[in-house]
């Protein structure tokens, strides 16, 4: 059995998780190493257990906790070269940690498979499909303006994806945010938004995907009642039953999110 939860999951901080058999990767971790620890005693799990730490770029809401994580525990890094250069250039990795760039390869890690894709934002930035020991296949793809050929190819045909939904359009545009940040946000390297993410479900599910995540959700401009109600009305209109058909799960900004199954 495969699961896939987010210890917390928005703009303050990211930190996803697979598990098999109590052995797992963590994807990025955006906030305090204490967080962090704290979240995983919550799920009875050793950090011994960690088989890597899977990166997906510089950004402070992904690698805030690391330096002081890696400190104190010798797990293997993985990310694309430029992001593993930018964060030991930091002081992030310390020298006694292996770091390992991952750019668009396969690698072996703990009976895990793990291939990288770039997507599209404003620093170097990839996400990561992951096969587990028992064959299940997912993907997680958060800070991308826009779906590339890349992304989509790496999406398809998974047992489960974990996709950004990151704003509501209308929330953005009336929201307190300056004008440069909306401008940058709602570009072709900024976030996905609710409907860009509810069309990008759509054909997942077409092609097969029962089971997704919507992470990375704004707090200033977005809820997860928003997204959730986007995804849900272009299903509907599809003639996709949410809860019947599929699973579609917005995971908690601040606490751990249940558990998927897949």
């Amino acid at each position: 059995m495969a699961l896939f939860t987010t210890l917390y999951s928005g703009s303050s901080g990211n930190c996803g998780l697979v598990l098999h058999e109590n052995k797992y990767l963590l994807i990025d971790m955006g906030k305090s190493c204490r967080t962090t620890l704290s979240a995983l005693r919550k799920l009875n799990l050793a950090v011994s257990d960690c088989q890597g730490i899977l990166i997906t770029h510089e950004h402070s809401d992904h690698v805030s906790g690391l330096d002081t994580f890696l400190r104190h525990y010798s797990v293997p890094v993985y990310g694309c070269a430029a992001t593993l250069e930018m964060l030991d250039s930091r002081g992030t990795i310390p020298p006694a940690i292996e770091a390992i760039a991952i750019d668009g390869r396969t690698e072996e890690i703990g009976g895990f498979v793990v291939s990288s894709f770039p997507t599209s934002h404003d620093v170097p930035c990839c996400g990561y499909r992951i096969r587990t020991p028992n064959g299940k296949t997912m993907a997680i793809a958060t800070d991308l303006g826009t779906l590339t050929p890349a992304v989509q190819l790496n999406l398809a045909g998974c047992d489960l994806v974990a996709l950004e939904a990151n704003y509501d359009r209308f929330s953005l545009q009336g929201g307190p945010y300056p004008y440069y940040l909306k401008v940058r946000i709602a570009s072709d390297r900024g976030h996905l938004d609710n409907r860009a993410c509810a069309a990008e479900l759509l054909e997942l599910i077409q092609d097969g995907c029962k089971k997704f995540a919507l992470c990375h959700l704004s707090q200033t401009n977005n809820t997860p009642e928003l997204a959730l109600t986007t995804v849900y009305n272009v299903l509907l209109a599809a003639g996709i039953q949410p809860g019947r058909d599929v699973l579609i799960q917005a995971q908690a900004r601040n606490d751990i999110s249940p558990y998927i199954e897949f």
